[in-house]
């Protein structure tokens, strides 16, 4: 497969800018892989697709506020810092982009928030946007933690809405958020309501969650045709003996794993064993998945509409079936499918 056949024609109109009333409100495409066909539903009807002793696997990562304004040292210019990773605790080292990246050099001094609560010293120069950044804080770290919340901004992707509001604060995570450490939410995750679980366990479907911390390599533009070429960054994941057994055994037992967004299914696939089971772990995955591949453990993924020539796109064709798929997203345009972020989702059988 190459990069080009991954183009469809898309405009900004297809993006949704605000989430649905309801988290499960949204609507649903289902695709059906063995039959080839296309069903248009509702996020809520999802769960009549499966029976007791299924189980969906949910990604627990939590956003933090990744984005932070400020001013450089002497001139005041202004500079936007985008928080990736946490270096290093006690030396408050952090990993960042910075824009505009030219503005900033080595030893540069960059201020943030009233009384320049926060000061940082840029100390190492790790790409052509990145950067390392020292923050030079009294307090101890919990102090510290919260003085960078304070001044963060929730990441909303630009290409959703220039103005983060409130309703972002809470619907730009999902309900079963737990572990801080990602910048941009599991989309598919946002689907689900408390009542949808409610109705979920009721008919005894089960549920197990793994963590993803999702990094902006995740969204990083392909720009080779050659997809064997094009290197994932590495993003870090966590699965539990507790839910590597719990879907091990809902395998072994015969009955549906649901890989609940692509950011579940890269991380299962990071870490299965030679007979396809999963197996516990706690790392680092850059795994790129795209066809030919042959999936191990989910045999159903929910996923949104994603845009043309992503990462999250050539997943779910290697999964659905690339003709399938690109037909989906065909009819998804001329029925006027919400795609994105806060967009309506599909569910491959």
């Amino acid at each position: 497969m190459k990069l080009s056949q991954y183009g469809y024609a898309f405009s900004p109109e297809m993006l949704a800018k605000y989430p649905t009333d309801n988290r499960d409100d949204s609507r649903l495409m289902v695709i059906n892989r063995a039959k080839g066909t296309i069903e248009h539903k509702t996020f809520k009807d999802v769960i009549d697709y499966f029976s007791a002793d299924d189980i969906f696997i949910f990604n627990n990562t939590k956003v933090f506020p990744a984005r932070l304004y400020g001013n450089k040292e002497k001139t005041g210019a202004e500079i936007e810092i985008f928080l990736l990773r946490e270096l290093n605790r006690e030396q408050r080292l952090w990993d960042v982009l910075v824009d505009p990246a030219r503005k900033i050099r080595i030893g540069n001094k960059l201020y943030f928030g009233d009384d320049d609560l926060l000061v940082a010293e840029v100390i190492d120069n790790t790409t052509s946007r990145g950067r390392t950044l020292r923050f030079l804080f009294d307090g101890d770290y919990d102090e510290f933690k919260k003085a960078l919340y304070e001044l963060g901004e929730t990441p909303l992707p630009r290409w959703v809405r220039e103005k983060v509001e409130e309703i972002d604060e809470e619907r730009y995570q999902t309900i079963f958020a737990k572990h801080e450490g990602a910048v941009a939410a599991p989309t598919a995750g946002l689907h689900f309501s408390k009542h949808l679980l409610k109705r979920m366990e009721i008919k005894g479907i089960n549920s197990t969650e793994i963590t993803l911390h999702v990094g902006l390599g995740n969204f990083r533009t392909v720009d080779v045709e050659d997809l064997t070429k094009h290197k994932m960054d590495s993003e870090q994941i966590i699965v539990t003996p507790e839910a590597a057994e719990a879907v091990n055994q809902t395998k072994q037992k015969g009955h549906h794993v649901v890989a609940v967004g692509t950011t579940v299914m890269r991380t299962i696939e990071s870490t299965v064993s030679t007979n396809g089971m999963l197996k516990p772990y706690d790392g680092w995955t850059n795994k790129f998945i795209f066809a030919p591949y042959d999936f191990t453990v989910a045999d159903a993924l929910i996923s949104n509409f994603h845009l043309p020539y992503s990462t999250q796109l050539m997943m779910v064709a290697a999964f659905g079936g690339y003709d399938l798929v690109m037909e989906a997203y065909r009819v998804a345009k001329e029925e006027g499918y919400r795609f994105g972020t806060y967009g309506d989702a599909m569910l491959i059988l």
